[in-house]
């Protein structure tokens, strides 16, 4: 567990603002090699890619233990601290949350993605359920004695256009200074793409800002004189690998 505790800290000190630690996502054993042998500080998976690569949805659709089997053979790859996409936590209540989150941290993990996604009931949970929800992840993790990252992901801007994410921008931070209160590690904002309303992110977060990458989005050098901590590519680089592989494919079979 000395070993996990170590990696954890070493995660935890990666995320600097203006020097963002990059996590170009991987979803299986193999993936985490190779990403570990470009030279990567850390690996993270992401929920879609490795439900994708198993044949499921995303959204909690892939069995829990057959994520946490993935993950033990990802960790077991690897001497890179790992962390991973726990979705809305695989449960129903704070408790179960934690009882995730443990079992993650056993299988090997330093940190995990929790969103405030209600799939069960509406776009997103009121910010003091999905507080609670984060307590009790923090609570059990520190039963365990590891200092696992707790990356907090409001889908604030993924459920809205563009054009109204500046509108949204107060109600993304109201739940960042909930999320920090509840013991979170980091702020992650995906779909947000305007650099404007990154910066005003970054300036008033409490806590380290990630965001996640992609094509309408600021280059990584400009992300980070932004102040972004932590840079995700999310299904990014498994679609990018699929279109690859579909397309050796189709010409090796011309």
């Amino acid at each position: 567990m000395s070993d996990q505790v170590t990696k954890a800290q070493t995660f935890k000190a990666l995320h600097v603002p203006g020097n963002p630690v990059i996590l170009f996502n991987v979803w299986d054993a193999g993936t985490a090699k190779a990403v570990g042998a470009s030279g990567a500080k850390a690996l993270a998976t992401g929920s879609w890619s490795v439900a994708a690569a198993h044949g499921f949805e995303d959204g909690e659709h892939m069995p829990f233990d057959l994520a946490l089997a993935n993950l033990e053979r990802i960790t077991a790859a690897t001497d890179l601290p790992v962390t991973i996409d726990l979705e809305s936590g695989y449960g129903s209540n704070p408790e179960e949350v934690g009882a995730s989150v443990a079992r993650a941290v056993q299988a090997g993990a330093i940190g995990c993605n929790l969103e405030d996604s209600a799939r069960e009931t509406g776009p997103l949970r009121p910010i003091p359920e999905q507080a609670a929800r984060l307590k009790g992840a923090r609570n059990a993790a520190d039963r365990l004695g590891v200092p696992a990252f707790l990356n907090a992901r409001t889908d604030v801007f993924l459920a809205a256009p563009a054009d109204a994410h500046e509108g949204l921008v107060a109600e993304a931070l109201e739940r960042g200074r909930a999320y920090a209160d509840a013991g979170a590690d980091g702020f992650f904002v995906p779909g947000l793409v305007n650099e404007r309303l990154i910066a005003r992110i970054v300036e008033s977060s409490p806590l380290p800002v990630n965001v996640m990458f992609n094509a309408a989005m600021p280059p990584a050098a400009r992300l980070a004189e932004l102040g972004v901590a932590r840079i995700s590519h999310g299904p990014g680089p498994y679609r990018a690998m699929m279109k690859a592989l579909e397309s050796a494919a189709r010409e090796a079979l011309l």
